[in-house]
């Protein structure tokens, strides 16, 4: 069984999730999160995946400006992708969000995992840029609390 957390970058299994970005994220890139700056990592709500004590998924949620926030980070390891994990960090983070008053998410997806983010209800703008290496597209997915249907004029 697989059980969604909310822990912060001082949490024990920290590590692990450190680990899992390195492997999923950044080594097929040929590159390495000890080459960058992490510092942002001290203001994020991290939600892991954890399956008999191993985290096998993890995604972070990044306040921002404007009452936005963030969806960063997302990694699952390949052999559980496919199986709702992805889906449940992203649900967990937007059920924190929503709660906490964001009144949007917004992302930078990479361009082969767009169809994963429009499944979820994010939609993209803006034109394609390179981060990373690779093409990405940024996305959104506004508060469904917080939208407001006035009737026809």
């Amino acid at each position: 069984m697989v059980t969604i957390s909310r822990i912060n970058n001082k949490h024990p299994i920290f590590q692990q999730v450190w680990d899992l970005r390195e492997e999923v994220l950044r080594k097929p890139l040929g590159l390495s999160l000890r080459n960058e700056d992490l510092s942002r990592d001290n203001s994020n709500e991290i939600f892991i995946a954890i399956h008999e004590g191993k985290v096998v998924g993890t995604v972070f949620l990044q306040p921002l400006e404007n009452n936005e926030a963030q969806l960063r980070a997302m990694a699952v390891y390949n052999e559980w992708q496919g199986k709702g994990i992805g889906r449940m960090l992203v649900n967990a983070l937007e059920e924190y969000a929503w709660a906490n008053g964001f009144s949007k998410v917004v992302l930078h997806s990479r361009k082969v995992a767009m169809g994963f983010y429009s499944n979820l209800g994010y939609q993209h703008y803006g034109s394609e840029f390179t981060e990373v290496g690779i093409p990405h597209y940024m996305m959104e997915k506004p508060n469904p609390n917080s939208i407001v249907i006035t009737p026809p004029l």
